[in-house]
């Protein structure tokens, strides 16, 4: 006996076996896509993107940092909040880098690749966006961060007083030591040592570091992915996320075991030099590594004594939300049950992001004038 499903459409409502429903479910499950549409621009080592065109010129700039690992590939790992930040008439610059051990020459690092990127377009615009040097003179600029991006923020905030943010939003900070991150992490280091050279000698990492943007992509959308469209500025990256981890596991096999500094001397940097006027914190409530309630202790007797202003908001979500995408579920011409129950499977962690970029959205609109 053949059982039938009655499925809505736009057309109406159509019965259609089962089986044929199963294959079409097996066969959509295949089509998941991320968007193609490639809306940022490179200069220098930052990615760039611009508001759309009904904005005549940014409300303000955005510095975007996300987070371990997933920081160095911003334009596929965070792509749908920064589009709705964009949408709302900021510029936003995003600032990849690679994870290391050493936070303080990581903080250095992002704050010297993004004031020179923001010296150049200042200097001489976003041609491609039709925005000149005037359009983006005297812009406020803001800041958000995620995660280890977050950590970055707020050193940044702390090493400098100078070309820093005028407000920051930090989301789900986190700054826990290297054995509180990574459970027997102190043992690590001697498996690591070993493992190197077999690593680094096998041809399946020269494969990823070499492989042509065709096989990539094919690799990736096997797994309800994407990059881009054979955009070789995204296979960049997408190399530099490869390359991260052979450095990590040598900083690792050559004895490393601690973050640098110490979650202790960065608390106590924090207290003493942190200098963004307007910070939020942004904690969601189903992440357990967060530690956003320490950074608020933390921060509020400093901001507090130079007139500043700190809010803390707990939202929906968990430590992955920020980076939640939009895959496109592509309906066939009869709407089944796997389409619904795809749309509805997406629905939330989509509005939990929504919710983020209102947020910060809303807090930023507070600052910029």
């Amino acid at each position: 006996m053949e059982f039938t499903l009655a499925t809505s459409s736009f057309m109406g409502t159509k019965v259609i076996p089962a089986t044929l429903f199963c294959r079409r479910a097996r066969a959509a499950s295949l089509t998941v896509t991320a968007s193609s549409t490639k809306i940022y621009t490179r200069l220098d080592s930052c990615l760039v993107i611009p508001p759309p065109p009904i904005f005549k010129k940014p409300r303000a700039i955005i510095k975007f940092l996300g987070g371990a690992f997933v920081g160095a590939v911003p334009e596929l790992t965070y792509s749908y909040l920064k589009e709705l930040l964009a949408k709302e008439g900021y510029l936003i610059v995003s600032v990849p880098y690679n994870v290391t051990f050493d936070h303080e020459q990581a903080a250095k690092q992002v704050y010297q690749r993004f004031n020179s990127c923001l010296d150049a377009i200042v200097l001489s615009g976003v041609p491609n966006a039709n925005l000149n040097p005037q359009d983006l003179a005297n812009l406020p600029v803001f800041s958000v961060g995620h995660s280890n991006g977050a950590l970055l923020q707020v050193l940044t905030g702390s090493y400098f007083s100078d070309k820093i943010p005028k407000v920051n939003a930090i989301i789900s900070f986190n700054n826990k030591s290297a054995t509180e991150a990574v459970p027997y992490f102190e043992e690590l280091g001697p498996l690591i040592q070993q493992m190197m050279p077999v690593v680094e000698a096998s041809p399946l990492y020269e494969i990823a570091r070499n492989a042509s943007g065709d096989v990539l992509k094919a690799l990736l959308d096997t797994a309800g992915k994407t990059i881009l469209n054979n955009d070789q500025e995204a296979l960049k990256s997408f190399t530099n996320l490869v390359d991260q981890f052979p450095s990590v596991f040598g900083e690792v096999g050559q004895g490393v075991s601690e973050f640098r500094p110490s979650p202790l001397e960065n608390r106590t940097c924090f207290k003493c030099s942190y200098s963004v006027p307007h910070t939020l914190l942004v904690q969601f409530n189903s992440d357990a590594i967060d530690e956003t309630d320490l950074l608020e202790e933390t921060l509020r007797p400093r901001i507090e004594s130079f007139g500043g202003t700190l809010e803390k908001v707990r939202l929906n979500g968990n430590h992955l939300t920020p980076c939640i995408q939009d895959p496109k579920w592509q309906i066939g011409s009869v709407y089944t049950p796997a389409d619904a129950v795809a749309q509805a499977l997406k629905t939330i962690p989509l509005r939990d992001t929504r919710v983020l970029s209102k947020t910060i959205v809303d807090w930023f609109t507070r600052f910029e004038n």
